[in-house]
């Protein structure tokens, strides 16, 4: 670390095989794949007849007529095309499409309402829309609304919209890409995160490129690996990583057919990824199924799950966590994860408590970081350098300093790459505030350790400062909260108390109440509403007596409710923040 800096210039993995130079937009890297590796599966998907793949010729043949239809339809280069639709290979297809005849995409959350699509479609003027049957009437409905919109297409395949070339037209009548540059407009992706103020982050082919090629050197990823794509893929992370990242090297992706758990189990089992990317939210959520299951096996296999788990945390360290790779390939295996090499959390942080449950069942877990606005990877734990309680290295090409460091190192953290997003679009005053002397300020927190590895600590936004000045970061104590496994969700904000009208720590608590009743049976009672704030109280002390007495929780309420999310199922805390909202006593 020097003046405040550091930059990792060589991550000890590999330079990639892709004469990434002579890219100049994602189209190159897509006909280069096409080229290396025409018959390989590229997209797959569970219909009702079963699996159905696409390779990456079939798709290129895809691509290249829906440009063509675009184009004779009226599109010219830079005009802004929406997309909405579930996780397929149609998304992916318009997606191409859409670069490949010179047009800009924008991704839009298919678990948003159709009339907040129209206002984001309105501010980037689509002329476009790509769409699933399911959301056709709904987008047709506000299509009047939108002055710019020429045509509602749907996605390929469904229907009679004009995504592809008629029969009798040749494969040579089919164009070329679109000529396109590295500072061309890739990408408008809109996010709100957890401030609720939406802004389209504009990507070019440029920052795109840089990233691919930035995580390629960190990780290897190639031809054999096989993605799950379960995270909407409308969001930066999934977009990046887990549909273009596997398409610049041949690899296959499965998308899952839903999020139920027994669906969701029977795509792991029959793709048995070698690459997975989640959010924590979902790893919490399989590691509840895989303890419940071993809460209702015989004692003596319970007993062989915690004798070997004890000996796996003492074998661990001299074996560099080999233990509990062998001890538990049976589990892992029973979940369709036995073929893992990368096991990738990102889009929220990711609680130590929980990264060290996977590590103890042998998964080759890594967190990682980064923001809409960097395309998104800045930094990612490697299996040969793996530290979970930070979010890794920076990757190579990736400058990181802290700025207004406190004595023990904390201060925002800022970052420089060409992965750095163009701007905001139409929105200068906010891409200033963001954007400085070449700097982007990420609004979140962190430190960066002697060996060169980030710690992300809080969001500047969220701090609560006291009367004497000390600076609180909520999602500290928040993680302590977690630790309890009667704490499914916590949050905790800065409050005024409505007798003292003082600021003060609070803490709001959406309890695990199918865990408390587990816990309440098997000591031969139910609990009431007084046992379970009676048993959150004594979990506040404990959290309190690991904490600096200026930090600790004065008061806490009970949620019954999960918390509403964004897509990378963040809490949204500006619901909770704004107005001052008072304690209930």
């Amino acid at each position: 670390m020097t003046n405040g800096k550091i930059s990792t210039k060589v991550f000890g993995m590999r330079c990639p095989d892709v004469p990434f130079a002579s890219f100049q937009k994602i189209p190159d890297l897509f006909l280069n794949t096409v080229r290396a590796y025409p018959g390989h599966p590229f997209l797959r998907i569970r219909r009702k007849e079963g699996f159905v793949a696409t390779t990456y010729q079939e798709a290129f043949d895809i691509v290249r007529g829906i440009a063509y239809s675009l184009k004779k339809n009226g599109l010219t280069p830079d005009d802004r095309v929406a997309i909405a639709g579930e996780n397929c290979p149609e998304w992916v297809f318009s997606y191409l499409g859409v670069l490949w005849a010179g047009g800009v995409v924008v991704p839009l959350d298919s678990r948003a309402r159709a009339v907040e699509w129209a206002h984001l479609m309105r501010h980037s003027e689509c002329r476009f829309i790509f769409c699933s049957s399911e959301f056709y009437e709904a987008v047709e409905e506000l299509s009047e609304t939108i002055p710019t919109l020429r045509e509602i297409i749907r996605f390929y395949g469904e229907g009679s919209g004009r995504t592809r070339p008629s029969v009798s037209e040749s494969h040579e009548a089919l164009p070329e890409s679109e000529p396109r540059s590295r500072s061309d407009m890739a990408v408008i992706l809109y996010t709100s995160g957890t401030t609720g103020i939406s802004k389209g982050v504009v990507l070019t082919h440029g920052n795109l490129l840089a990233n691919l090629e930035q995580v390629l050197m960190a990780l290897d990823i190639n031809e054999k690996d096989r993605f799950l794509s379960v995270l909407p893929i409308h969001h930066s992370f999934e977009a990046t990583c887990g549909f273009l990242l596997p398409m610049m090297e041949g690899a296959m992706v499965t998308f899952v057919r839903s999020m139920k758990s027994k669906e969701l189990l029977e795509d792991l089992k029959d793709t048995r990824p070698t690459v997975f990317l989640v959010v924590p939210l979902l790893l919490e959520k399989l590691h509840q199924g895989l303890m419940k299951n071993v809460g209702k096996a015989s004692p003596i296999r319970k007993g062989i799950f915690y004798g070997l788990r004890a000996l796996a945390r003492g074998c661990d360290p001299l074996l560099k966590g080999g233990a509990s790779r062998v001890f538990f390939h049976r589990v892992r295996e029973a979940m369709g994860l036995d073929a893992l090499r990368y096991l990738i959390s990102g889009g929220a942080a990711l609680p130590r408590t929980l990264s060290r449950e996977y590590e103890r069942l042998g998964f080759p877990i890594l967190q990682g970081y980064g923001l809409t606005e960097t395309a998104p990877v800045l930094s990612v734990n490697l299996p040969s350098r793996c530290r979970n309680a930070s979010t890794g290295l920076p990757l190579p090409g990736v400058e990181v300093k802290i700025v207004d460091p406190t004595p023990e190192g904390v201060g925002e953290i800022a970052v420089r790459g060409s992965n750095v997003m163009m701007g905001y679009y139409k929105n200068e005053e906010a891409t200033r505030q963001i954007l400085r002397e070449g700097w982007l300020h990420t609004g979140d927190l962190g430190k960066v350790d002697g060996e060169g590895f980030l710690y992300v600590t809080g969001r500047k936004k969220s701090l609560i400062v006291t009367k004497g000045g000390k600076n609180i970061s909520p999602e500290e104590i928040e993680e302590e909260l977690l630790k309890s496994s009667f704490v499914k969700e916590a949050l905790v904000l800065a409050r005024i108390h409505p007798r003292t009208k003082n600021e003060e720590v609070h803490a709001i608590i959406h309890p695990d109440f199918e865990r408390m009743d587990e816990a309440a049976l098997e000591r031969g009672g139910a609990l009431d509403e007084k046992g379970i704030r009676e048993l959150l109280e004594s979990h506040v002390e404990r959290v309190n007596a690991v904490l600096a007495e200026y930090k600790r929780i004065n008061s806490f309420s009970i949620r019954e409710e999960e918390f509403p999310k964004t897509t990378t199922q963040k809490i949204k805390r500006y619901l909770f923040e704004a107005g001052g909202i008072e304690v209930k006593q």
